[in-house]
């Protein structure tokens, strides 16, 4: 359960900015939405073990190796210089 305590002095817009983000870290609509309907058992172990699959596929695929820096790269393809003749 998600408690906050309102500051005096403090504007509510602030006190349910704080509250909303306390609600997102605790993860309590996630958990509210998993327990919305019954799952049986056994297929609570089948999504148990199809999740744990997905993971290790992730975890064991092969990582390509690349001269970039990553998402963000910013960095220019390198001038090249080109003869000229000279004047």
């Amino acid at each position: 359960m998600a408690f906050i305590n309102v500051n005096n002095g403090e504007s509510i817009e602030n006190a349910l900015r704080r509250f909303k983000r306390k609600v997102i870290t605790e993860e309590i609509i996630k958990e509210a939405k998993k327990h919305s309907f019954f799952i049986p058992p056994s297929q609570k172990a089948k999504l148990k073990s199809v999740n744990a699959r997905k993971r290790n596929r992730r975890k064991n695929r092969p990582r390509v190796m690349t001269n970039q820096s990553g998402p963000g790269n910013n960095q220019q393809a390198p001038q090249f210089q080109q003869n000229r003749p000279k004047e």
